[in-house]
């Protein structure tokens, strides 16, 4: 197959030097609007990458018209540059001007200055490069190139590159023999303008990172040579001019910030002809599967004047769990993330019961709500109206923590490009809407919130900083006494003790201790000390709060189940010494507010998704059957009734250091 798309393209190229450079000029506009015409996924592309660099000074009318443009002068370049290399170096330089010649005369006839790299790029008719170095200067000259997949075209290429003098290097094996012509006074021409992966410095093009390639930045500091940027523009038909810009500095520079003026002068240069530069190239590529950039081989590089905040964003979409416990247990994970890199905007799509923690939270930017039965299409209908533009989705990426069918299909249906998450069993049968599954290894983590900080990583997050506050604008209040090393009191008897209790479980009543083993804890402890009470929970589980209060209660107690919003929860629970839970959302927060817990486990398992940490005490009484992770105890409930309130009682006195004496 190779040898026969080999042999048309021969043909083709046979008859392309046939005829007047004029008329493959013309011949090649209008194949290039009949491209623009047929294919539609470049055209799109080229849209999008005109959006990014000029939306937000041009209409959409004349982005449409330059990505028409752009397509038929690429192809009037491409069947221009097929002709050349049958003309004669008179006719060749009949064909352009040169602007800034002084500075080619500068570094190329001095030898003081050594080799000189020539910045290329693909702009303009850009294989001129090598038709006309030999016509502006005799001396040696050679180009790093890379191979094409099919070797018979890129062999037919490089012949033609040949045929002027210009020798070729492949960037993948002759780079010690391009090295050695700078060292020997030569001109070598690279290519610094296409997405160079995982290998590239992450700097702003027009103001957007891109990962860009340092090897001319690293060719020119190596040797001593001058970096001259070169762009050839096209200003007529068959007619272009090359302009040699100022060599830019290199000596006691990083080759970031040389890589970083290589981008800056392309972006000044694409600013005078728009219609010049190479759009069909995916120049801002995400990534795959690590879009955040803090592990990158290189890094990212931002110019002393250019602020996190006045790049073009990466914006992703994190899909929130739909419980308030998994919710917090994804928290480190989302503040991971945001580290991840400087531009990100990070939105997170959450059901309106938990909306209120996420807005505690100072990683995310921005919350979108998703209100009670809303159904899918509709969700998706609310993120495309977060588009500002017709050629972009609203997202670039979206994250899916739940593992459920209805979230991968709401971001499938919002036609977000990146969709990450589980798949498999767990992942409920939704492989068709997912493009990039979370990888086994995930599964092979035992803890929730190691789960998802373990896929924060898998996308090129940094590891997990120090635990900060949730929301660090609405610090827990300071009181006499309190121990902020720890969040534990050590002098309770300055004050009275604040104890909430979470005595619910929305999931079932297989994960509640019984409500009288709560009484019998508050009545134990308030027997001996000062304690404040709270109790908390939904409106469904008031029951349960009347139930323990059914009798009189010698102590101070507010029940306050089913009277708090999420962010009065928030509130409530950074002014206390310490949580009474069964395994509840409650307890989560209280754990990423670093509240001492004490949480009863019976048929779940701590392990999986047990609060962490020094300051929390998990009881748990061990039976064959436990943990079932049923909503209602077939059997004896054993598992929560071998839990005594003494034993519970004297786990809170150890945690909190309560004397003997504080109730006096």
């Amino acid at each position: 197959m190779d040898r026969l798309i080999y042999f048309i393209a021969l043909l083709f190229v046979s008859i392309m030097r046939a005829l007047p450079l004029r008329c493959c000029f013309r011949c090649g506009q209008g194949l290039g609007w009949i491209a623009w015409l047929l294919l539609r996924h470049y055209r799109h592309l080229a849209e999008r990458n005109l959006q990014v660099a000029f939306g937000g000074e041009n209409s959409p009318a004349q982005l449409r018209h330059w990505t028409r443009q752009s397509f038929m002068m690429l192809g009037a370049n491409i069947f221009s540059s097929l002709k050349m290399p049958a003309m004669k170096k008179e006719e060749i330089n009949k064909t352009f001007t040169v602007e800034g010649e002084e500075y080619w005369k500068e570094f190329l006839d001095s030898s003081a200055h050594g080799g000189t790299v020539a910045a290329l790029n693909h702009f303009g008719n850009w294989e001129l490069n090598a038709q006309a170095v030999v016509c502006l200067k005799g001396r040696a000259a050679g180009t790093v190139y890379q191979p094409l997949r099919n070797r018979f075209i890129d062999d037919l290429i490089n012949r033609d590159r040949r045929s002027r003098g210009v020798q070729t290097f492949d960037r993948r094996k002759d780079l010690s023999a391009a090295t050695s012509l700078l060292r020997q006074g030569g001109l070598l021409g690279i290519l610094t303008d296409q997405h160079a992966g995982d290998a590239g410095i992450w700097v702003p093009f027009f103001n957007k990172l891109a990962s860009t390639s340092p090897l001319a930045a690293t060719l020119a500091q190596k040797t001593g040579s001058a970096l001259v940027p070169i762009t050839i523009r096209t200003v007529g038909v068959a007619q272009w001019i090359i302009r040699i810009h100022p060599a830019i500095p290199t000596k006691e520079r990083t080759i970031r910030q040389i890589t970083c003026d290589l981008g800056e002068a392309l972006s000044q240069e694409i600013r005078r002809s728009p219609m010049d530069w190479f759009w069909v190239h995916n120049r801002w590529k995400l990534p795959k599967p690590a879009f955040l950039l803090s592990r990158t081989r290189r890094g990212f590089f931002l110019p002393t004047k250019t602020e996190p905040d006045q790049l073009q964003k990466l914006k992703l979409l994190v899909r929130s769990p739909n419980w308030l416990g998994d919710a917090c247990m994804a928290i480190p994970a989302i503040r991971t993330l945001k580290a991840g890199r400087p531009d990100l905007h990070l939105t997170v799509l959450t059901p309106a019961k938990i909306a209120d923690l996420w807005n505690a939270i100072p990683e995310v930017d921005e919350i979108i709500i998703i209100p009670p039965k809303t159904l899918p299409w509709e969700v998706a209908k609310i993120l495309k109206n977060h588009s500002t533009s017709r050629f972009q989705s609203a997202f670039d990426a979206a994250l899916l923590l739940p593992n459920s069918l209805r979230s991968a299909l709401e971001v499938w249906l919002a036609k977000i490009p990146r969709r990450i998450g589980r798949v498999g069993k767990k992942g409920k049968n939704r492989s068709w809407l997912i493009n990039q599954p979370f990888p086994d290894e995930i599964e092979k983590v035992t803890h929730e919130r190691d789960q998802y900080l373990a896929v924060a990583r898998w996308l090129g997050a940094p590891e997990e900083g120090s635990k900060s506050e949730v929301d660090t604008a609405k610090q827990r209040r300071p009181r006499e006494g309190w121990d902020p090393a720890n969040h534990i009191n050590r002098s309770c008897i300055n004050h009275t003790v604040r104890i909430m209790i979470a005595p619910g479980a929305e999931y079932g009543p297989a994960k509640r201790w019984p409500a009288d083993r709560f009484r019998n804890v508050m009545d134990l402890l308030s027997a001996k000390h000062k304690i404040d009470w709270i109790l908390v929970g939904t409106a469904a589980e008031r029951p349960i709060g009347k139930e323990i209060l059914n009798k009189k209660f010698n102590g101070r107690v507010e029940n306050k189940m089913g009277e708090t919003s999420l962010s009065e929860l928030i509130d409530l629970l950074k002014n206390c010494d310490l949580l009474l839970t069964n395994d509840t959302g409650t307890m989560h927060l209280a754990d990423i507010l670093g509240i001492p817990t004490i949480a009863i486990f019976g048929s779940t398992n701590p392990t999986l998704t047990g609060p962490q940490g020094a300051d929390h005490r998990i009881f748990q009484h061990p039976v064959s059957c436990s943990p079932c992770f049923l909503r209602n105890c077939p059997i004896d409930f054993s598992c929560m009734l071998g839990i005594a309130p003494e034993a519970v009682a004297e786990g809170i006195e150890k945690m909190l250091e309560l004397s003997s004496s504080s109730i006096s």
